[in-house]
């Protein structure tokens, strides 16, 4: 496939189970480089399980994901998929950022230190050039000001922006953000959305689980919506969200809205 053609995630069949419970069942999709594609659909319904499958933070139970061209969590040898060791793992991981609910930064770290940590640590780049990009990057989400504060310093939504620029640090090809406003106060909801408003805008690919279903609108390329481990219905913002075709999406989007 052209490189120019190719998507930068392609989940073929995917299946996810735990014991008896099926979070995934047959994910049959293609995300473009440069998409920002919204995930929408009740609790339980695999949209959190689909990105961490993605991430490498879940195993798929069933069927083939690629990243950028290459098969997740495994390697081809013949006819046989042999498991990937936690070094390449780790490795294809690097490929994409997520930010969580929950910010998970290190509280005995600054600010500065949580974004710097892994560029050093990890991918062993020059100190220099590292601080110098979590500067830039600080600046990017509004908080240049903060560097030397510490997590518990920080509002819910300032320590959110910290986890995205630590992401970004990582110089991702893609992000994944999982529902990343749901833990905040509603008063801080939309400083984080700027900060992905911008990064959308700057040509990141971007995939979002989110109930923002106004987000969803102004920013997607295209809004995907899942129930109990399947797609229901994928297309351009405005006809998912204004007049889907599927009732069981109709009925969600009615209930978010109240």
């Amino acid at each position: 496939m052209n490189n120019e053609m190719r998507p930068i995630v392609r989940a073929v069949d995917v299946r996810k189970s735990f014991g008896d419970f099926v979070a995934l069942q047959g994910i049959t999709l293609d995300i473009a480089v440069g998409e920002v594609l919204c995930v929408i659909g009740p609790s339980g319904s695999g949209k959190s399980t689909f990105l961490r499958c993605i991430n490498q933070l879940e195993t798929v139970t069933g069927g083939a994901l690629w990243v950028d061209g290459e098969l997740v969590g495994y390697r081809r040898a013949g006819n046989k998929l042999h498991a990937l060791s936690e070094n390449d793992i780790a490795r294809q991981r690097l490929k994409t950022g997520m930010v969580f609910q929950r910010f998970n930064l290190f509280p005995h770290m600054t600010v500065l230190e949580n974004v710097t940590e892994g560029p050093l640590r990890v991918q062993r780049r020059a100190r220099d050039e590292v601080v110098q990009e979590a500067h830039a990057l600080l600046e990017r989400v509004g908080l240049a000001h903060k560097s030397d504060a510490f997590p518990i310093e920080l509002s819910g939504g300032q320590q959110q922006r910290v986890a995205i620029a630590r992401a970004l640090a990582m110089r991702p090809q893609l992000m994944l953000f999982d529902e990343p406003t749901s833990a905040l106060d509603p008063e801080l909801v939309g400083e984080v959305l700027a900060v992905m408003r911008d990064l959308a805008s700057s040509g990141m690919t971007m995939v979002v689980v989110t109930h923002e279903l106004g987000f969803a609108r102004d920013v997607a390329t295209r809004v995907l919506f899942m129930d109990k481990g399947r797609i229901v219905e994928t297309g351009d913002p405005a006809t998912v969200l204004s007049n889907p075709s599927q009732a069981r999406t109709r009925e969600f989007i009615s209930a978010v809205r109240g």
